[in-house]
C-alpha cells in the first residue's frame, strides 16, 4: 500500500497573516490530510497567539478544495461529546464530507485545567474516553440520542440531518494502552499513536521502531479480539515525538528512510510538522516543501 502523508499545521497564526496561506499551500503540495491540534494552548506557546480548531478548520474547509481536514488530536478534557458532535456534523457538511476527527485521552497539559478542575489521572481519562467515544459514535450516526453514563449525559439530543460521510465521519484513536487499543478496534477507522514517550530523551531510533511495532502488534491482537481485521485500521504516526525528532526533515533521503522504516512496520499515514521558525518544529522551508513534493512517490 502507498503510504500517504499528512501534514499538521498548528493554530498560531492570525488567518490573514500566514494562517491562510499555510492551508492553500498545503493542499498546492498535495498533502492528503491537513490536521491542527485541538488545544486551548499548548506547551511553549502558551504565552502567544493560539486559535481555535473547529474555526481554524472550518476557515480551512473554506479555503480548501480536496484536501482532508482534521484534528490530532481532540480530547475529553474540555469537550463534550453533545456539543462536539453538533459542531463536527457543521464542519462535515461545509467540508463536503472532508474531515476526519482525532481523537485521543488528552494528557495533563494546559486544556486539563483551564475549566478549573484538577488533572484527571491517566486511569480518569481513560474512563472518560471509553465513555465518550461510544456516546460520539451514536451521536454522529443517529438522529436523536438519549444517554446516562457516569460523566456524560445527553437527553434527546437532535443531530438532523446526520454527517456527510456515512454512517459517519471517521474517527483516528490515538491509542497505547489496551483500553484506548480496544476502543480503536471497534470504533476507528484509524489508528494514532506519536511512539513510546519513554524513548523520546534517551532512546534510540531503533528502540522506537522496536516499540512501535510492539504497539502495532497489540493493536493487531485488539482487532482480532474485536472481530475484525487490523488492515481495515489506517495507522497513523505524527512524527516529532520519536528519538528522531527533526531529523527526518533535515533532506528528502532521511525523511524516505525514516518514512519506508515504519512503512515497513505497517504504518499508512505520516503526518509531519508544518515548519514553525524558533520552535521545536522548526525545518527548512524548500527541503520541506520538496519531500512533500517527491517523497510520496519514492514510498509508493
Amino acid at each position: 500500500m502507498s503510504l500517504r502523508l499528512s501534514t499538521v499545521i498548528l493554530p498560531y497564526r492570525r488567518w490573514h497573516e500566514g494562517g491562510r496561506s499555510a492551508w492553500t499551500r498545503a493542499e498546492q503540495l498535495g498533502f492528503h490530510t491537513g490536521y491542527t491540534y485541538d488545544h486551548l494552548s499548548w506547551r511553549t506557546f502558551r504565552d502567544g497567539p493560539w486559535f481555535g480548531a473547529v474555526p481554524t478548520l472550518t476557515a480551512a474547509a473554506t479555503a480548501t478544495a480536496s484536501m482532508r481536514l482534521g484534528t490530532l488530536v481532540t480530547s475529553p478534557n474540555f469537550r463534550h461529546p453533545v456539543t462536539l458532535a453538533k459542531e463536527l456534523i457543521s464542519l462535515d457538511d461545509i467540508s463536503g464530507g472532508r474531515l476526519t476527527l482525532g481523537i485521543g485521552a488528552g494528557g495533563t497539559g494546559f486544556d486539563a485545567t483551564a475549566l478549573g478542575q484538577e488533572p484527571w489521572t491517566p486511569r480518569e481519562r481513560a474512563d472518560r474516553l471509553a465513555e465518550f467515544v461510544p456516546l460520539l459514535d451514536r451521536l454522529l450516526s443517529e438522529d436523536s440520542v438519549s444517554y446516562e453514563g457516569d460523566f456524560y449525559s445527553a437527553h434527546e439530543a437532535r443531530n438532523i440531518p446526520g454527517c456527510v460521510q456515512r454512517p459517519r465521519l471517521p474517527f483516528a484513536v490515538a491509542a497505547t494502552g489496551p483500553r484506548g487499543l480496544r476502543l480503536a478496534a471497534r470504533y476507528g477507522q484509524a489508528w494514532v499513536t506519536t511512539g513510546d514517550p519513554k524513548l523520546f530523551e534517551n532512546g534510540t531510533p531503533e528502540q522506537s521502531v522496536q516499540a512501535l511495532r510492539g504497539q502495532v502488534e497489540k493493536l493487531g491482537a485488539a482487532c482480532e479480539a474485536a472481530g475484525r481485521e487490523v488492515s481495515a485500521l489506517d495507522k497513523t504516526l505524527l512524527t516529532g515525538f520519536t528519538p528522531d525528532r527533526g531529523r527526518p526533515l533535515e533532506s528528502l533521503d532521511a525523511f524516505v528512510d525514516f518514512a519506508g522504516r515504519h512503512q515497513e512496520l505497517g504504518f499508512t499515514e505520516i503526518v509531519i510538522h508544518w515548519p514553525i521558525p524558533d520552535s521545536d518544529f522548526a525545518a527548512d522551508e524548500k527541503v520541506f516543501e520538496r519531500i512533500a513534493l517527491e517523497a510520496p512517490a519514492q514510498l509508493a
